[in-house]
This record gives structure tokens, sequence and C-alpha cells, in this order.
């Protein structure tokens, strides 16, 4: 019955062909699991099909270990007129131990559509207890940091005067990424998102790196099955140990001449390790001197500044529930 179902909890084995070589689960998995609890909690709620429109403030705060006993938790928190803001915690730990450690936690946001593909009206959500109510206003208060993200974001320039590290990733969207309105499955959008930042982040730090944050991933339009697609990762700043990687998803017909559109943008902040992956090292400074390199480190220096607001009003650990 939609408007009924509050939560649910999609909970598994991290299985062996989940993890990279050191036996952790890379961040772009991670984020597909999160989508997929998202997409079935926004079907659940609004009882019709649910396109991915925004994913907040994802921060990884522990790796998942392969073997770990996986809980992704979606919680609805706040709806508009055809939105669903929902809360996805990810916790692992032992099968052997009841204990979970969160793993990462975010902000999704849902917009439910009819057979057309237009947006549609969704049951209201009311809250019942005093984290849904707290919760409920967080989600609307970080409304405004979301829109000031996405200007920022919307006003940058991408072009070729660049002298930033930069790599794409090309291929056709296979029909092994389908989701279940026919389209790519945003969850396997952000996990070729973390792979080209990944690859320009340990390029750059000639060793491992491992994603501590995404954030900002907007979702302009789907991606067809058996469209190219170009996964573009470029360098925008880097701290003491981390590098803030700039990366946009863009796809279309190969039939069509090549047109390409944008899909997809979001910034993916990566820290470097050492060569056996279990600690934070610095990292080589990018120091641009291009006018659109030193405007896009700028921008990345403002986005830390509204992403540390935001983390102030940042969701509280979800409860455990009778189911999860």
């Amino acid at each position: 019955m939609p408007g009924t179902q509050r939560h649910l909890t999609l909970r598994f084995l991290a299985a062996p062909m989940d993890g990279n070589t050191e036996g952790r689960v890379e961040g772009g998995l991670v984020l597909e699991w999160i989508d997929k609890a998202g997409y079935a909690a926004a079907v659940a709620w609004s009882g019709q099909y649910c396109v991915t429109a925004y994913v907040g403030n994802v921060r990884f705060s522990r790796p998942v270990l392969v073997g770990d006993m996986v809980e992704v938790q979606a919680r609805i928190v706040h709806t508009g007129r055809t939105s669903m803001h929902i809360v996805c915690t990810v916790s692992s730990g032992s099968p052997r131990s009841e204990e979970r450690a969160v793993t990462c936690q975010c902000l999704m946001v849902f917009v439910a559509t009819d057979e057309n593909g237009h947006p549609s009206e969704v049951p209201a959500f009311e809250p019942t207890d005093d984290w849904e109510r707290e919760q409920q206003q967080i989600a609307v208060r970080r409304i405004n940091g979301r829109r000031e993200i996405e200007a920022d974001m919307a006003d940058q320039v991408y072009t070729e005067a660049t002298a930033s590290l930069r790599r794409t990733l090309r291929f056709l969207a296979k029909p092994t990424d389908v989701n279940w309105g026919g389209k790519v499955h945003g969850g396997s959008v952000m996990q070729w998102i973390d792979e080209a930042a990944n690859l320009v982040a340990e390029q750059w730090h000639q060793g491992p790196a491992i994603a501590v944050f995404a954030g900002g991933v907007r979702f302009y339009r789907p991606i067809q099955i058996g469209h190219l697609v170009e996964v573009e990762a470029r360098l925008i700043h880097t701290g003491h140990s981390s590098m803030h990687v700039s990366v946009h998803v863009r796809s279309g017909d190969p039939r069509s001449g090549g047109e390409m559109h944008t899909t997809t943008h979001c910034l993916m902040v990566l820290v470097a390790l050492d060569p056996t992956g279990s600690r934070k090292v610095a990292v080589r400074s990018w120091n641009p001197t291009l006018p659109e390199d030193l405007a896009l480190q700028s921008h990345a220096k403002r986005l830390i500044d509204i992403r540390e607001q935001i983390a102030r009003t940042a969701p509280r650990e979800v409860p455990r529930t009778a189911e999860g």
C-alpha cells in the first residue's frame, strides 16, 4: 500500500568478487547498494517507478570488508509534491556478531514518474517519532545548501584549456546495467564515477587511493542501453592528503553522429594511501596556473565551505528497527 512502508533494509554478505586486491569494497559498489536500497524505498512509498535525482554528502567513515555482513537501510524522512527524501545508512560487521559499524550515510532524493516519464505526485510523509521529526527538519534545511552546491557546480566551465590531469572512460551501456524501468541503473552510473575518479587519483598520487566523499551527484537525464558512455574525471584541487576530482558522465546514441549529452555530474574526494593501503599519506600538490584551472580550484574550496555547513546538520545514526 503506497504511503505506508516508511523504511526497509537490504541485508547480505560482501562477496569475494565485491572486494579489491586489499579485501576492501570500493566506494562505487557501496554507492550502488545505496541507490538500490533508496530506489526500493521510494517505489514502496510511492507505488510508482522512480528515478534518482540527487545524492548528497556521502561520507565514507570506514571500509566494508569482504565477508562482512552488510545492512543498507533506507528511511523516508521528507516528501515534496513528487519527490522523496531518503536517508540511506550502510552498516557492516562480522556475521558472527550482532554489532554493526556505520560505513557511510547520505541523503538521496528520488522523483516518482508516471507511465509517460513525467513527475507524479507521491503520498505525503508525516513523521511519527522524534528521530523522523528531526530528520525531516534537517532534510528541509539542507534543500538550500543543495541548491547552492548545484548552482555553483552549474556555473563552472570545463574546456580543453587546462593543464590538469584528466582521464576519460568510454564504453557502451550493457543490458546488464539496466534497471526496472529499462534505463541504466543510477547505482551503475555512480560506480562508473568512482572508477574514473579513482583512476585520476591513483595516477596523480602514483599509489593507492580511496574515496572518502561523494557529493553533488546530480542526475540530469537517463542513459539508454546501447548508448555510448563517456565518464570524464578531472583533478581540480588537492589538500594535504586529499584529491578533489570532478566527474562528468555523458551519453549518446552511437548511430546519431556522435552527439553526447551530460547525464550526471558530481565531485569525488579521495585520499592518498601508503603502498600497503593501510594509512593516509601526503599527496603532491596540484598548483594550477591557467585561468580555468584556478577557477575550478576556487570552486572546490567553496564547496568545502558549503559542505562543512551542511555537515553540521548531518543525519544522526539511524535507530535500529525491528526489521533492521
